[in-house]
């Protein structure tokens, strides 16, 4: 009967889970059909369980498409005492999401819920819990308090983590509840359970994160639960872990002390004189770690295996921040295979490993085939690896060199205007981090102002405006080179440049220099240039001026007398007869003396002074003007000297990442860059300086035993501590009972000869005892027989009796 009970009872689940998916499926493919209010309600009304978990389907679904649920408040909070644990969860995700419009309704389910925190499923305790910090009424924020008080000494951990997150809803609702709060806080932190700990970190830096001293006696103890949380708890813990150890562990550094021998004194002692040691100080100064923040250190190098991203680059984090260069160096591997992945990760570990490299390059020169750009690559992502090129370039050997410049010109040949433009910044802040490659760098530069394109070539005449003035006395034929391409150069910016260069290399070679005849030729189509090129023609004339009155006051004035020719006083004394006679136009006795001719670069001078003087721009003008009030006196040419031949300061152009480096690597500041403002995005905290030596809290607070939690005593023993407790308990026992185990806890270590005799010895136990079994069994068969002999005979006698 049993038996056919048991049949019975499957078949009416397998029934029920037959029409539970029946209904699922008509629903799935009558979801288009809308019901009205009426119906839902009836359905929410119904005393069948199934029913009511159709309405409250389609309520839930309503409300996930904005669609107004409210009216079905009071029919749907009347199923919150549904012993159904779908009803409950669907009731309670109602709740939390409509409590708040009806506070008032949303209480009468408080009670309902408090009796679900004495339920005998873990899952309704902790989603009670849940529910009841999440309806956001400031009334129940005492009651929430004491619901989280009840979590703590939960048996089911999944309990108690819902209790630790359950803190700072609790907090948000009644900021007077903080001191109850720190207290179930302390207790969390030191659960012997991973993820409860994990839980009540996230709980810490939300509602006190300035409260390090709580941390003190569980620091440990979070350490080794690190590597077991989860990936969001990990990311916590780590972020916390790295303030802690900035406030609470000193930098401390060293210098390396040597020791060395004296030869001279060994060769006429003794041998079996021990020689004296001598310790000399290095140069090398190495970081001296705290104990605990070691401890940190070396627990958390198993999660750059980790399968998140963000917990790799929290680790990556922590090395930067807190450790010395060998564990940098450990996290930059777990860093490159970021790459790997998709290209919104890929985009993210990139900016963290610019970051790293602007201060290491040097470490990343193994891995610069990582960096070579892809076809597939989208823009942001080939900008980063072009800029990383350029970080280790001037670290590589002469063959990947090669092989960096070789990739830069392929790309500043290409269609894409933004990758040409990148490349061709990206090869002159080669040349810039390395003065070998800068001749091979600008012949790639000259190839591209013959361009067609415009852009290109005004980019590349930068760049090699740049590197022209790294090394000016040795680029004179570059120059010349560059002011016979002005007749080609259509670009307004690369026109610029080129008379930007040909004005600072006005001065050399005196009167061989181009400069006035480039000027000359300009100036023929002086109205039909750009602005920007306009600009640079009128300084490149008032340099080509400049120099010429400089090299006028050089030369010595001319004596008004010499020995050879007459003086004043040696000229004959003339009457009228030093006057031509005007009635007698064909006298020649004496002829007026001919003005000399301007030099022609005066006459240049003063014709760009009248082209510019009627030009439509006002800033033209204006320095037109400038130059012309600075040049007119002879006593200002020292000023005008100093203002326009004054040696100007070798250009550098910064990576374009330079600016990122205040903010924490991780951070979402980090990518978005100035863009976010100059101190971040808004929540963007900056890691605390060190703490100084002395200032540290004492080390002896971490010496503290990590908490436990007290559970209810008069809870049912769990059979994992059984088994715990027996473990220890046969430890204690003989070693020949506890397969050894006992040897080794009285501090005694077996042999093989020991365990050979062992194992004899239970051989010979063994036959003994089979032995005893086969005489034991013998007797009792024997005896059950005379039983049954009895029996027989007692039998026989009752009836014979009857």
């Amino acid at each position: 009967m049993e038996s056919v009970s048991r049949i019975s009872s499957l078949l009416e689940s397998a029934r029920e889970l037959t029409l539970d998916a029946a209904q699922s499926a008509r629903s799935s493919r009558s979801s288009l059909k809308t019901m009205s209010t009426a119906q839902i309600k009836k359905l929410l009304d119904s005393r069948n369980d199934r029913e009511v978990l159709e309405g409250l389907r389609r309520v839930i679904s309503m409300m996930y498409r904005s669609q107004p649920c409210l009216p079905f408040f009071s029919s749907v909070v009347k199923n919150v005492a549904s012993p159904n644990i779908e009803i409950k969860k669907l009731v309670y995700i109602y709740l939390l999401s409509h409590a708040e419009a009806e506070p008032d309704l949303a209480l009468l389910s408080i009670n309902t819920i408090q009796k679900s925190l004495s339920d005998s499923n873990a899952q309704v305790r902790a989603l009670a819990l849940k529910t009841m910090s999440g309806i956001r009424v400031p009334v129940i924020s005492q009651i929430v308090s004491l619901a989280i008080k009840k979590g703590l000494g939960d048996m089911s951990p999944y309990v108690r983590k819902a209790a630790a997150l359950a803190i700072p809803k609790c907090y948000r609702l009644d900021p007077g509840t903080l001191p109850q709060l720190l207290e179930y806080l302390g207790t969390l932190l030191g659960d012997k359970q991973y993820f409860v700990a994990g839980a009540a970190v996230v709980a810490f830096l939300e509602i006190c994160p300035e409260r390090l001293d709580l941390l003190h006696k569980h620091y440990r103890g979070l350490v080794k639960k690190l590597v077991d949380m989860d990936e969001w708890s990990q990311l916590a813990t780590l972020r916390l872990m790295t303030v802690y150890s900035r406030k609470c562990f000193p930098k401390r550094t060293r210098r390396v002390r040597k020791s060395r021998r004296d030869g001279t004194e060994g060769f006429y002692r003794d041998d079996d004189d021990e020689q004296e040691e001598e310790e000399e100080e290095t140069g090398e100064v190495v970081e001296v770690l705290d104990p605990d923040l070691e401890l940190l250190l070396k627990s958390i190098k198993p999660l750059l295996q980790s399968r998140n991203s963000a917990v790799v680059v929290a680790v990556a984090r922590c090395y930067v921040n807190l450790g010395t260069q060998e564990y940098v160096n450990s996290s930059i591997g777990p860093l490159i295979a970021l790459l790997r992945g998709p290209q919104d990760v890929q985009h993210i570990a990139l900016y963290n490993i610019v970051s790293v490299c602007l201060t290491r390059p040097e470490a990343f020169v193994k891995y610069a085939s990582h960096f070579l750009v892809r076809a597939t690559d989208p823009s942001q992502v080939w900008e980063l690896k072009l800029e990383l090129l350029t970080l280790i370039f001037p670290h590589c050997d002469a063959y990947l060199r090669s092989i960096i410049l070789n990739e830069l010109e392929h790309f500043s040949g290409g269609s894409d205007k933004e990758l040409v433009r990148e490349a061709v910044r990206a090869i002159g802040r080669c040349a810039q981090s390395d003065s070998r490659t800068s001749a091979r760098c600008l012949r790639l530069l000259l190839k591209q102002i013959t361009s067609l394109d415009g852009n290109l070539a005004a980019e590349s005449l930068t760049v090699i405006r740049h590197l022209i003035q790294q090394d000016p006395a040795s680029h004179t034929n570059t120059v010349i080179r560059l002011a016979k391409n002005l007749d080609t150069a259509t670009n307004p910016r690369a026109r610029a440049s080129i008379i930007w260069l040909v004005g600072e290399f006005s001065g050399i070679d005196g009167e061989n220099n181009i400069a006035p005849d480039v000027l000359r030729i300009l100036a023929k189509g002086f109205a039909d240039e750009a602005e920007p090129a306009k600009l640079q023609i009128i300084l490149l004339a008032a340099k080509v001026y400049l120099h010429h009155l400089n090299r006028s006051d050089i030369q010595p004035e001319v004596q008004k007398s010499t020995p050879e020719s007459p003086g004043y006083d040696d000229l004959p004394s003339m009457g009228n007869e030093g006057f031509r006679d005007l009635d007698n136009p064909l006298d020649t006795t004496y002829q007026a003396p001919e003005p000399e001719p301007e030099h022609p670069i005066i006459t240049l001078w003063n014709y760009i002074l009248i082209l510019a003087r009627y030009d439509t721009s006002y800033d033209l003008r204006d320095r037109t003007r400038l130059y012309k009030a600075l040049l007119a006196v002879p006593s200002s040419t020292q000023l005008a000297s100093l203002m326009l031949l004054a040696p100007k300061p070798v250009p550098h152009t910064p990576s374009p990442s330079e600016s990122r480096t205040g903010f924490t690597l991780g951070s979402a500041s980090l990518v978005v860059g100035e863009e976010g403002g100059v101190n971040g995005l808004r929540g963007f905290e900056k890691l605390p300086n060190w703490v100084k030596p002395g200032y540290e809290p004492n080390p002896s607070l971490r010496d503290a035993d990590v908490g436990t939690v007290d559970y209810d005593k008069t809870r049912i023993v769990p059979a994992g501590e059984r088994l715990d407790s027996a473990v220890r308990d046969t430890r204690t026992a003989s070693p020949s009972k506890t397969n050894g185990f006992g040897a080794a806890g009285l501090g005694k270590e077996k042999k093989l000869e020991d365990w050979l005799a062992e194992s004899e010895a239970e051989e010979e136990s063994g036959e003994e005892s089979s032995e005893e079994d086969a005489e034991e069994s013998e007797e009792e068969e024997s005896s059950e027989e005379a039983e049954e002999e009895s029996d027989d005979d007692d039998n026989e006698r009752d009836s014979l009796v009857k």
